[in-house]
């Protein structure tokens, strides 16, 4: 198959630095949101200075810089989907940034896992088409421990409940089918999502620390769908991640 054609040489034609310079005094943390609604709180919060931008032909991304507790964080939207994610953090790692911490919905395959409630994800289902051009074909990918261990040292400073497993991410959001779930849920799967796999492989490429906090939206848990908070577009609830996401960035330098 195609996507077994993995090249370890890490020159392409054209790279990251075709499109993405250097930036001056760029934090080493950074966080990336995939809602449009959580990144205008932390502008609203933070009033942030914008130290860039990244863009494709659909859309035009700042990228901020705040400050948390004494530490510079990086803040930027991350578009949905593997490709434009991956394309995105690129052009970011290229600015200078060396830790993430990812933010952003998931669907639930666990019918325990109640809505909005945080998850970690510890390893990934490859079931997209990116991850396959920065490391050989393989069915899962395993997160960084390292991260992942600071990651729930914090959570649990914070004393925020949580709950980590294996997601399942795919490139078809509709086609989610109930037998290709079912052999999700075979393999251990909790949740499913667009971008962890991918951005789990790069961040090893590239050699930047990576971690993911999925919040629960809806569930394809059982026989019918349940939209949950999928479309719920209120920051009320879903903000409550935005500090829980920051201090797990300062966790990372720790």
């Amino acid at each position: 198959m195609i996507l077994e054609e993995f090249d370890k040489n890490k020159n392409a034609l054209f790279n990251p630095d075709t499109y993405s310079k250097k930036v001056d005094n760029c934090p080493k943390l950074c966080v990336s949101f995939f809602s449009k609604s959580l990144i205008g709180e932390v502008v609203r919060c933070f009033n942030p200075q914008i130290i860039g931008h990244v863009e494709n032909a659909t859309a035009k991304f700042p990228v901020y810089k705040i400050e948390y507790k004494n530490k510079d964080i990086a803040i930027y939207q991350s578009p949905v989907g593997a490709p434009a994610c991956v394309g995105n953090f690129e052009e970011v790692v290229e600015m200078g940034i060396k830790k993430i911490i990812l933010v952003g919905c998931c669907g639930c395959l666990d019918e325990k896992l109640e809505d909005y409630s945080i998850i970690i994800p510890t390893s990934a289902i490859r079931d997209e088409g990116t991850s396959y051009h920065y490391a050989p074909a393989s069915d899962e990918v395993a997160l960084n421990t390292t991260t992942i261990k600071k990651v729930e040292t914090k959570l649990k400073k914070l004393n925020v409940s949580y709950s980590k497993g294996k997601t399942w991410t795919t490139d078809a959001i509709y086609r989610e089918t109930p037998l290709k779930i079912a052999k999700r849920k075979a393999q251990g799967a909790i949740t499913v999502d667009m971008e962890c796999s991918a951005m789990a492989v790069v961040a090893k490429f590239r050699n930047v620390e990576f971690a993911q906090i999925f919040y629960a939206a809806d569930s394809l848990a059982e026989d019918n769908y349940q939209p949950r908070s999928i479309n719920d577009h209120d920051v009320t609830k879903k903000g409550k991640v935005i500090p829980i996401a920051l201090e797990c960035a300062i966790a990372l330098d720790d």
